[in-house]
């Protein structure tokens, strides 16, 4: 087959401890073999290390920050449209998603493609309602609540015990163990995210994640589940193993038929220790930093969710291989200062010539 040879905008190009997607989603792309097109690479920040990863991207561009408003992200997208062709976005982080889905109609009259899920899917897979969903779809989550003032937390160590874990509305989570650690949490989160704040009951246990594609009807296009083997001091896997777990995998599936879920998304969850049981922990409404995994395991989300996209026919994914593991490594990018200097002056650059 020809391929296809879109012009596809990927975003996150953060790769630090706490990676962003978008560098396991642009790999992906780049080892599809019926991928032809162009990559352009979106990010937040200059120095963000994914746009120098050599060979990754044709070009990049730094995005104003969601919290700037529709007109702003929709006008700097029309720019880009026009620079570089851009037909495809495929964005990669919690915050961009309810601005994205909110253009997409103006970003289809523009004819830039979108993949992202209904806004209303977004607000039914958020931590704050996460209870509800997991009563509709029969799952079982962690007792939680969602505040707004840290003064519920006495209430809360009474009602679930210690510890808690107190986490940010799109990101970050704390184990506090007492009062004190719990309202410290609370305000550390809201300053990064706003509010509401998340307090859930601690689960002890083995930790899961699933990788996922949806296409918008209640199909499963793939899922690949993952046990970390290593973490970072932020929680995160740097290490980790694809395993076989149908109940992992019907879990996501059922999560996916109940939000009819369009685009990528990430399952959290936690076998308990003593009892046995899955608890769902988080919904991340995106494809995870780990996604390449995926891909090496013989399932890559990213192209199908272009094609997807593009309106074309995507069947559902074969089988994963077992036993794939990933660990992530420190690398220093060398090379001079031209990148820097297009992107933090024109804030564009195109890796095919000179900043376009």
């Amino acid at each position: 087959m020809d391929g296809i040879r879109p012009v596809v905008g990927v975003t996150g190009m953060n790769a630090t401890d706490n990676p962003a997607p978008g560098v396991g989603v642009a790999r992906s792309l780049r080892t599809a073999p019926q991928f032809k097109g162009r990559i352009i690479g979106l990010g937040y920040d200059p120095l963000d290390p994914g746009f120098y990863a050599e060979g990754l991207l044709d070009g990049g561009a730094i995005l104003p920050f969601p919290s700037a408003g529709r007109e702003a992200v929709f006008h700097k997208l029309r720019h880009l449209k026009s620079e570089f062709g851009l037909e495809v976005l495929l964005p990669t982080l919690d915050s961009e998603l309810r601005v994205v889905a909110a253009l997409q109609p103006e970003l289809t009259e523009l004819g830039m493609a979108v993949l992202v899920p209904e806004l209303e899917c977004i607000e039914a897979a958020s931590k704050a309602r996460l209870p509800a969903l997991a009563e509709r779809a029969q799952l079982r989550v962690p007792e939680s609540e969602a505040i707004t003032t840290p003064s519920a937390m006495g209430r809360l160590f009474d009602r679930l015990g210690a510890p808690l874990v107190v986490k940010g509305v799109y990101y970050g989570a704390s184990i506090a163990h007492n009062e004190l650690e719990a309202v410290a949490a609370f305000h550390g989160h809201v300053a990064a995210w706003g509010l509401p704040a998340i307090v859930q009951k601690h689960i002890q246990g083995e930790e899961y994640n699933v990788a996922a594609l949806g296409d918008g009807t209640g199909r499963t296009v793939g899922a690949v589940p993952m046990r970390k083997m290593a973490l970072t001091d932020k929680g995160k896997a740097w290490a980790g193993v694809t395993i076989r777990d149908e109940q992992l995998l019907d879990t996501t599936r059922r999560v996916i038929e109940e939000l009819e879920w369009r685009g990528g998304i990430e399952v959290e969850l936690m076998r308990e220790t003593k009892t046995g049981e899955l608890y769902v922990m988080e919904i991340n409404p995106r494809f995870p930093a780990w996604v390449h995994l995926a891909t090496s395991a013989g399932q890559n989300f990213p192209f199908a969710a272009v094609r997807l996209a593009m309106g074309l026919a995507v069947p559902t994914l074969g089988d994963y291989r077992v036993g794939t593991r990933f660990v992530r490594i420190t690398l220093d990018q060398t090379g001079d200062l031209a990148t820097f200097g297009a992107l933090s002056q024109q804030g564009q650059v195109d890796f095919a010539g000179s900043p376009a």
